[in-house]
């Protein structure tokens, strides 16, 4: 039986190493996921993306990974990978 894709989200920044380690371990455990590099949008868009962060982390720190209803911040392997059933 296979498991329904759970939804991951991952809000980074460019130029963050953390955010580049989380991505890396998520593709290296082939896992699909969405992300947003946040200091890349401008305008409106950046505006909504930041307040979407906010609510989830209102610290606005990154990452912060939505995986399901789960908020991870930071890069927390063994967390991330709990939170995937890994």
């Amino acid at each position: 039986m296979l498991m329904a894709q759970i939804p991951v989200m991952v809000y980074t920044l460019s130029t963050c190493s953390h955010c580049k380690s989380t991505k890396r371990m998520l593709d290296k455990c082939n896992v699909e996921y969405e992300f947003e590099d946040v200091d890349l949008l401008k305008g409106e868009e950046r505006k909504s993306v930041v307040d979407d962060v906010k609510r989830h982390n209102p610290n606005l720190s990154f990452p912060t990974i939505i995986i399901g209803d789960t908020v991870i911040v930071g890069f927390k392997e063994d967390e991330i990978k709990e939170a995937l059933g890994l």
